[in-house]
């Protein structure tokens, strides 16, 4: 009996006395080779893809540099103070899921950890998709194509691409939890559920839409656990764990509309709150402001819309999309960017059930129309139109960066970088400190001689940081006007008297600190 039919109600499958049981391997089927072959092959070209643009100088401090000190800190047994942004680890957000990763960096301290990471876990939020496509569509053929249509998504891979964001891991999280839950399969659901709080704090803006819809169509007594315990979880990360090591719940309240400065979490969000019936219009003009409703369609588009057959379960992801144009932070509604990526599992798994709710197939003139397998060939069409215009695919018309490892420029960098000893507290340019974040303390120039996007409260213009400032012993930037980057050319005018050229080439400097010339004011 194959894995997808059933003995007929009341009667019973023979023993397994009777019946030798086949070995797992003669159970396996040509469509499952396929998914898995799909998402190695996506995590392979991902992960290479991601290494080439991470070794050709493309990632930065934010959001590369920072995880991997993080991380290192942890496999190192301290404190992860991640001196590249001021603040613990765990304080910018709550992803308790980066300490699976540490024994990996006790075998393999390197970026390379993350990145691969990054690209199996979002390829493996492929594999929900196709076992809720598998048993509801009655073909794993027919499963394989929402399943694909997940990974062409361009939200999946522009998130790919975008340095490393622990948010990836949601994808296969949601997914697994959605499809546990969609089964019954309660313990598997409390696992992803688990797991997928782990992740983030604001990972309850999927999981509690999560908990209503298993209270109203599974299980009235898990939804509602659900919802209380994602909702609990996020205040005690927020205003326990977040405010305990930076002094306040979340650092993201400016991107909260018609907020004021002095707004907490919950005053900022009450005041749209009053917005909304207060001046209604004020908040549609900002909701359909700067193409926020071309977000939604990029968003929905790769599923050819036929969710809305049956929309429960794809409404899931609302809240998610609600808040991402609500934002005032540009990147939060630009599919370029990881913050649509938590939404298309439900997306995914919706439309697989608004098709499956379709009739087989009707007839018309005596003609039979297989109204699943059309629909399905929908989105298939859809996924591959989607990714050709928005997705970084190498058939796809968006502009790709693959990264060339060995340009002059990248080279130059390594030579350079070989000069600091490996235990100097460094101050660096921003394309620098993701190949020598592996100490205690890193800075991106010109921290800590001037505040830039560091501390607690992530200040953009700052002082400086003075016992800091007097414990860096090299700086490393590059040569003006040489190079595709900028040169803080202000900060260093301030600060180079104290610093002697210790190397130089086309690209790249590298300057040592005089302990005999004292910083100028």
């Amino acid at each position: 009996m194959s894995v997808l039919e059933r003995a007929p109600e009341g009667e019973e499958e023979h023993s397994e006395s009777a019946v030798p049981r086949a070995p797992w391997w003669h159970q396996i089927t040509t469509p499952q080779v396929v998914i898995i072959g799909l998402v190695v092959l996506y995590t392979t070209y991902f992960t290479q893809r991601s290494l080439n643009i991470h070794h050709a100088l493309g990632t930065a401090s934010y959001d590369s540099a920072l995880y991997d000190q993080g991380v290192w800190l942890l496999s190192r047994g301290e404190t992860p103070f991640v001196t590249l942004m001021g603040r613990n680890l765990f304080g910018d957000h709550t992803s308790f899921i980066l300490v699976f990763l540490v024994p990996f960096y006790w075998l393999w301290p390197s970026a390379g950890v993350l990145f691969f990471a990054q690209s199996a876990a979002i390829g493996a939020g492929a594999l929900p998709v196709f076992l809720v496509g598998r048993t509801r569509l009655r073909s794993e053929w027919l499963a394989l194509v929402p399943a694909a249509a997940y990974l062409l998504h361009p939200a999946v891979g522009h998130t790919n691409l975008e340095n490393f964001h622990p948010d990836a891991f949601l994808g296969v999280f949601v997914g697994g939890a959605l499809w546990a839950a969609l089964d019954r399969r309660w313990k598997t659901y409390l696992v992803f559920l688990l797991l997928a709080l782990s992740v983030k704090e604001d990972a309850s803006l999927v999981l509690v839409p999560l908990g209503i819809w298993v209270a109203v169509k599974r299980d009235r007594r898990i939804g509602l656990a659900t919802v209380a315990g994602c909702i609990a979880f996020m205040a005690f990360a927020m205003f326990v764990v977040m405010r305990g090591l930076i002094g306040v719940p979340t650092r993201n309240t400016w991107r909260f509309p018609f907020s004021e400065q002095d707004d907490s979490t919950i005053g900022a969000a009450l005041r749209v709150v009053a917005k909304t019936f207060t001046d209604p219009k004020a908040v549609w003009d900002h909701l359909t402001a700067d193409n926020r409703p071309w977000y939604l369609v990029q968003m929905t588009a790769p599923f050819a819309w036929l969710f809305f057959r049956k929309p429960w379960v794809a409404a899931i992801s609302a809240l998610v999309l609600f808040t991402n144009i609500l934002s005032t932070f540009w990147y939060q509604y630009q599919i370029d960017f990881h913050y649509g990526l938590v939404a298309v599992p439900a997306l995914s798994i919706g439309t697989v059930c608004a098709i499956a709710a379709m009739r087989d197939e009707f007839v018309v003139n005596s003609i039979t129309v297989p109204v699943r397998s059309v629909a399905v060939g929908l989105v298939g069409v859809a996924a591959l139109l989607t990714s050709f215009l928005w997705a970084p695919v190498p058939w796809g018309r968006t502009p790709l960066f693959y990264g060339q490892p060995n340009n002059p420029w990248a080279n130059s960098a390594r030579e350079i970088i070989e000069l600091v000893p490996e235990d100097a507290v460094v101050a660096a340019h921003y394309r620098i400190t993701p190949h020598i974040a592996h100490r205690t303390e890193i800075y991106q120039f010109p921290v800590p001689f001037r505040s830039v996007l560091y501390g607690p409260n992530g200040i953009v213009d700052g002082p400086r940081i003075p016992d800091r400032a007097e414990r860096v012993e090299f700086i490393v930037l590059p040569i003006p006007g040489a190079g595709p980057t900028s040169f803080p050319a202000e900060d260093w005018a301030v600060v180079s008297p104290a610093f002697d050229l210790v190397e130089a080439n086309d690209f790249w400097a590298l300057y040592a600190r005089d302990p005999d010339t004292p910083l100028p004011e």
